[in-house]
């Protein structure tokens, strides 16, 4: 199993999982409520081509760390999301493919923490990922 993002594989036999897929922020219809001079509603809806969020994260379960990557992985997708305007083919575990780019209005595009706190800090050390896309 891997999700690829860009030219980053991550590979494991966990994954993070996208955690707002069906969250805030995930419908495929946007929709606009207000009310006209006369009191009535109006609703305008329309079919939302972009703009889903995509947040691929990892999470401690008891003493369990599910979807935990490299520090490599994750300063190499740290290294992507330093470009400015870029999109990058997100491929799921699943097959699923999609056009993306780092989303920052809620967090840092990419952050990590430490599965096990140890120094020195190693490239092969494991963190707990938050890898936050939207979808373009």
């Amino acid at each position: 199993m891997s999700i690829t993002i860009g030219a980053v594989v991550l590979d494991g036999a966990s994954l993070p999982v996208w955690v707002d897929e069906f969250g805030r922020g995930s419908d495929l219809v946007g929709q606009v409520e207000s009310v006209s001079i006369t009191g009535a509603l109006v609703i305008q809806a329309s079919a939302q081509q972009a703009e889903r969020r995509l947040t691929l994260q990892g999470r401690r379960e008891g003493n369990r760390v599910i979807g935990a990557v490299s520090r490599a992985e994750l300063n190499a997708l740290r290294a992507l999301s330093q470009v400015p305007d870029a999109t990058y083919t997100v491929v799921l575990h699943d097959g699923r493919e999609f056009e993306a780019m780092f989303r920052r209005t809620d967090g840092p595009a990419v952050e990590g923490e430490d599965v096990l706190d140890q120094q020195p800090v190693d490239a092969g050390d494991y963190l707990i990922p938050t890898i936050r896309m939207v979808l373009v």
